[in-house]
């Protein structure tokens, strides 16, 4: 479904991303874990052809994504507020996104409607521009749009991020219904390895931009992850020595 190929990218000299090979299987669902510049937005931005890489390529479904536009109709993704129409509403924005998709007034309501508990009727029905929401609201609306194409492929990036609690566990279900009921595939990045695990079948750390491990999750999992990251606190391996020790793709 979605393949990286010796994909490097390098900001004044700095080499913050460089991943030999990274594949995602159709209908699986990944959470990305890193601590904050460990690459992960940034191979987010890649994999939707925002940025332009150093070396290397993304491939989605045979398509290299910086050649061709087809993979831009099954792919659904929320990186931050600068995916928004901020100067809509957020009914006016959905209404966009529907006609984007080719959806009838009907259809849109109907996938809308799926989403009412996780609006908490914050959302709908307003006379707010998106730029004038919270932070929160703002994302729940890149959200939802980003799903209401039905996509094939679904990258969210600290979907998350600015929530309130309940808000969360409402995301984290929706998410894990959709990875339950369909076979889309999920990329979602997280500092919340608690709901990543709930939910996501495979687990990628991301440290100064290299994989450093690569898991399938179980049990153990979050146990496992909550411990790379004490030892990263306690400084005592560096980033080669994890990679060496963690690297471990069981795809």
């Amino acid at each position: 479904m979605l393949e990286v190929k010796d994909l490097t990218k390098v900001y004044n000299s700095q080499t913050v991303l460089d991943i030999p090979e990274l594949k995602f299987k159709a209908g699986q669902s990944m959470g990305l874990v890193g601590n904050n510049g460990a690459g992960k937005t940034t191979l987010f931005r890649l994999i939707l052809d925002l940025i332009k890489a150093n070396r290397g390529s993304v491939w989605s479904k045979g398509e290299d994504v910086s050649k061709s536009e087809i993979w831009k109709k099954y792919t659904g993704s929320f990186i931050d507020e600068g995916f928004l129409i901020d100067y809509l509403s957020p009914d006016e924005y959905f209404q966009f996104i529907g006609r984007l998709h080719g959806l009838t007034r009907g259809d849109l309501e109907a996938r809308l409607a799926q989403y009412e508990d996780f609006f908490a009727g914050e959302i709908r029905g307003g006379k707010k521009y998106i730029r004038d929401l919270s932070k929160g609201n703002q994302k729940k609306v890149g959200v939802v749009g980003a799903l209401l194409g039905d996509p094939d492929i679904l990258i969210l990036d600290e979907p998350f991020a600015n929530l309130d609690p309940s808000t969360q566990y409402r995301l984290r279900d929706e998410l894990k219904k959709l990875d339950q009921q369909t076979d889309i595939t999920m990329l979602i990045s997280s500092h919340d390895l608690g709901h990543v695990t709930e939910f996501c079948e495979r687990i990628v750390i991301l440290d100064h931009g290299k994989v450093v491990k690569d898991i399938h999750t179980n049990t153990e999992t979050l146990s496992e992850l909550e411990d790379f990251f004490i030892q990263k606190i306690k400084g005592k391996a560096s980033p080669v020595e994890e990679g060496e020790a963690f690297s471990e793709s069981k795809e």
